[in-house]
């Protein structure tokens, strides 16, 4: 299996150099260069399997030669063992259409741990043996941050440095982080939004005079490797309702689109989906593009979903390059247009491939906590501000009622407990297990959101390359 960048110059890559690089040199995605697909019949003996094994049978076409299967089945039983719950990601009913896939079972009690407990691994597994030492540089609107560094700290040849919008995160999204004293980890908050942050990020990967002189590489889901392990919990949760026989619908709170593109890639692989609900907030960039063809960004109003505060959503390029016939200068060039205008009409080839398996909904403050308040009342559950936007577009996507409508929980409701408690009245308690985050130390940088300032931050702490 080998990997092309959405923006069709930069040399194919393996597994190993895709996931080790995170992005193209020609600032573009890397995606496999072909769909492996599952038979029906290959997908109904998933129907036994534990969670990791699942793992390791949906991962296996993509990573090629580079790991055996016992090694990639030593990974997945190393990365899964370390969540709270034996299914890794269970599914709960909630009424005769609805469940949700709860996905904050991992250590950091979010549905990154699921790709980057395994990501962490990989980064180790591809380092041993050599002389690379990696700077992993990222930026997080609350999950990704605590996830990477949980998986990435203490690790030898890594650096982590993860950007975070100052102000713009729950305080325990920032303590996951920032209480985390391994000398690898060094957490910075920006006097911006995630966008700003997350562009600082892509030029430092872009300025060859900054690159060449770092081993680079990414845990957002700009790295196909994360993307790729999200896939497998799309299959978990079908099997368990009937794939490949029905079909299953699946609502995702949608940020910067890599979770829902997951989904996309598992349809491809012949899951059998019956629609994807792109659920987003008030910032609602892909619900406009996905529904009018207007992919044009605003500012970012912050709300209770911090972790859907975007307006720029770097994973929605995979999916119109996938849409677009591959087609990676056509691709590019339009890329490099939005990068200037902000904004981008999407072509009819992408807004009819799209239509084909996706909808979308934007769901205001009120609606959210509308339905955090009747799937406590309802259910019994407590839905953090994400989820509940999930929910919120599941209930009144008007799909079939013979179609389960899967939401994913991306978070545990402790990790916005304000949130929670205003909506239902109930303050959710952390786990035993993180229960003493505020009691620890805290440590970061605060810097202006300027390339210069966050360029030279780094330089002074990373390690050079060889």
């Amino acid at each position: 299996m080998h990997y092309v960048s959405t923006r069709g110059a930069a040399t194919p890559l393996d597994f190993r150099a895709a996931t080790l690089a995170g992005l193209a040199s020609d600032g573009g995605l890397y995606v496999p260069e072909a769909w492996p697909t599952l038979s029906k019949r290959e997908i109904a003996a998933l129907a036994g399997l534990s969670y990791a094994e699942t793992a390791v049978w949906v991962m296996t076409p993509f990573v090629g030669d580079a790991l055996s299967q016992d090694e990639l089945r030593t990974m997945c039983e190393a990365a899964y063992g370390r969540f709270s719950h034996a299914a890794v990601t269970p599914l709960k009913q909630l009424t005769h259409q609805h469940f949700l896939l709860e996905l904050f079972h991992g250590p950091t009690l979010a549905f990154k741990d699921v790709a980057l407990q395994f990501l962490g691994l990989l980064f180790e597994r591809f380092l041993a043996g050599t002389d690379t030492h990696l700077t992993v540089i990222g930026a997080t609107s609350g999950d990704t941050g605590s996830a990477a560094i949980d998986a990435l700290a203490g690790r030898a040849g890594v650096d982590v440095f993860m950007l975070h919008p100052q102000g713009r995160v729950s305080d325990v999204q920032r303590r996951q982080m920032t209480t985390v004293l391994s000398p690898n980890v060094h957490n910075i908050a920006i006097e911006g939004d995630f966008d700003t942050a997350q562009a600082l990020v892509k030029a430092m990967f872009n300025d060859r005079d900054f690159a060449d002189r770092f081993t680079l590489s990414a845990v957002n889901s700009i790295n196909w490797a994360r993307l790729m392990a999200q896939v497998v919990y799309y299959f978990y949760a079908a099997v368990r309702l009937g794939a490949p026989e029905r079909a299953v619908a699946f609502s995702v709170p949608t940020g910067n689109f890599g979770d829902v593109f997951a989904g996309y890639v598992a349809a491809q692989m012949g899951l059998p989906v019956a629609r994807l609900i792109v659920a987003t907030n008030v910032n609602d960039i892909l619900h406009r593009a996905l529904s009018t063809g207007d992919y044009s960004s605003a500012a970012v109003t912050p709300t209770a979903a911090p972790s859907m505060d975007i307006q720029v959503s770097s994973n929605f390029e995979r999916l119109l390059f996938d849409l677009g016939a591959r087609d990676g200068a056509a691709l590019a060039a339009q890329m490099r247009g939005f990068e200037t205008s902000r904004a981008m009409r999407l072509t009819d080839a992408h807004a009819s491939g799209a239509a084909a398996l996706f909808t979308s909904d934007a769901v205001d403050a009120a609606d959210m906590a509308e339905a955090m308040r009747w799937a406590c009342a309802e259910t019994g559950e407590l839905l953090d501000p994400h989820t509940a936007i999930g929910f919120a577009a599941a209930r009144r996507a008007g799909l079939p009622a013979d179609v389960p409508v899967v939401t994913l929980a991306t978070a545990h409701p402790a990790k916005f407990r304000e949130s929670v408690e205003r909506a239902t009245g109930l303050r959710p308690t952390l786990p035993n297990r993180v229960g003493d985050l505020f009691q620890r130390e805290e440590r970061y940088a605060t810097l202006p959101a300027t390339f210069d300032a966050v360029s030279g931050y780094i330089a002074e702490r990373a390690v050079s390359a060889a």
